[in-house]
């Protein structure tokens, strides 16, 4: 009796990203195959897509660099003046006419 293997390809090809038809035997864009890389882990850290180990917090200090204590606390009070001038000014403006 002969024993029928049902191989189902990855969606994606680990190795070079490319979408895989459903029935294929290898990568339409790369060549890959299942002797040559579609494993669980093949090369898929090229992709650069997040694993399960992913770490945001650690993404982000590499990304961003240190938390940044000195924030802003909103608009300056030299803004908050600037914007009464220039109203009582266009009230005074309209007020005339």
């Amino acid at each position: 009796m002969r024993q029928c293997s049902v191989f189902m390809p990855p969606e994606t090809c680990p190795i070079c990203g490319a979408e895989v038809p459903p029935k294929a035997r290898a990568c339409p864009e790369c060549g890959a195959d299942e002797q040559t890389g579609w494993s669980e882990k093949a090369e898929s850290q090229r992709l650069g897509l997040p694993d399960d180990e992913f770490d945001y917090d650690e993404f982000e200090k590499e990304e961003f660099g240190a938390e940044n204590k000195d924030r802003p606390r909103g608009i300056s009070w030299f803004w908050w003046a600037a914007a009464l001038l220039v109203l009582l000014a266009l009230l005074a403006w309209w007020l005339r006419f």
